[in-house]
C-alpha cells in the first residue's frame, strides 16, 4: 500500500523476523514493516549504516530489540534528521565495562561461541535462552520457538555480532541528544537488560515514555506480543516533534 510511513524493525543478537512476528502481522496495515539482516557485520556502526542505506527515502520510525537498541542508538548518532522517532526494547546504552566485569563479559561470550563451535548453534542456544526468558517460558512453545529462531543463524554471524558487541560504543552520553518520541520498553524480569536500565533511559530522554511489562523476560516481543504491540500502537501515534 502506497504511503505507508516506514517502521524499521531491528532484531538482536541472533534474531531474526520472527523476533518481531506478531508485530509486523498487526502494524503491516499501517506502516511499511522493515525487518533487516546484518548478514556477517561485526559493527554496530556498519550495521546501522547499512539499515540508513537500505532503507526506503524519508523519515524512519525505528524500533530496536535488545542488540537492535544499540544499533538504533547508532542510527541515531550517524543520521539524526532520518528518525521521525525511537523506541528501545530491552537494550542498554552502557560500553563494555572495564576490569573485572569487562572480563566476564567477554568470557561469557566466547564460551558460548565455542559452544556452538563444538557442537551446533542449538545446544549452545538452549543453554543461552534459559537466562532470556521468564521462567514460565522455559520448555515451552515458545522457548522451542526461540531455540529456532537462533538455529537458523550461522557460527559466522554469531562470531561477528559478539565482536561487534563486545566493542560497542558507550551510548549514554546520546540519550540527551535525543529529541522525538521515544518508547522505553522492557520486561520486569529482563536478567540482560533489567529494568533499572530503562528507567535511566526513560530518565535521560525528555519526553520518553517507559513501559515495564510484568512477567516477561528479555524476548518481550514473542513473549508478550499483545503487550508490546499496544505500546508501540501508542508509541507510533504520539506527534513527530517536527
Amino acid at each position: 500500500m502506497a504511503g505507508r510511513p516506514t517502521l524499521v524493525l531491528l532484531p538482536g543478537l541472533m534474531c531474526d523476523r520472527a523476533v518481531w512476528a506478531a508485530q509486523v502481522e498487526a502494524l503491516s496495515a499501517t506502516h511499511e514493516c522493515i525487518v533487516p539482516h546484518y548478514g556477517t557485520l561485526d559493527s554496530l556502526a556498519e550495521m546501522a549504516a547499512q539499515v540508513l542505506r537500505e532503507a526506503p527515502p524519508g523519515p524512519l520510525a525505528v524500533a530496536g530489540h535488545s542488540m537492535g537498541g544499540r544499533i538504533a542508538f547508532e542510527m541515531w548518532a550517524l543520521a539524526p534528521q532520518r528518525i521521525e522517532r525511537l523506541a528501545l526494547l530491552d537494550t542498554s546504552y552502557h560500553p563494555l565495562p572495564e576490569g573485572e566485569d569487562g572480563e566476564r563479559e567477554r568470557a561469557g561470550r566466547y564460551a558460548l561461541l565455542e559452544i556452538a563451535r563444538t557442537q551446533g548453534l542449538r545446544p549452545m542456544a538452549r543453554e543461552w535462552a534459559r537466562g532470556m526468558v521468564h521462567a514460565d517460558h522455559l520448555g515451552t512453545p515458545l522457548f522451542e520457538a526461540v531455540l529456532d529462531m537462533f538455529e537458523r543463524s550461522s557460527v559466522a554471524a554469531f562470531a561477528a555480532q559478539i565482536e561487534a558487541l563486545l566493542t560497542r560504543r558507550d551510548a549514554t552520553a546520546l540519550l540527551a541528544t535525543i529529541s522525538v518520541p521515544t518508547l522505553v520498553l522492557c520486561g520486569q524480569d529482563d536478567a540482560w537488560s533489567p529494568p533499572s536500565r530503562h528507567e535511566f533511559m526513560h530518565e535521560h530522554i525528555a519526553g520518553s515514555t517507559l513501559a515495564v511489562i510484568e512477567r516477561c523476560g528479555h524476548m518481550s516481543t514473542m513473549e508478550s506480543p499483545e503487550a508490546v504491540t499496544a505500546a508501540l500502537r501508542e508509541w507510533l501515534a504520539r506527534p513527530s516533534r517536527g
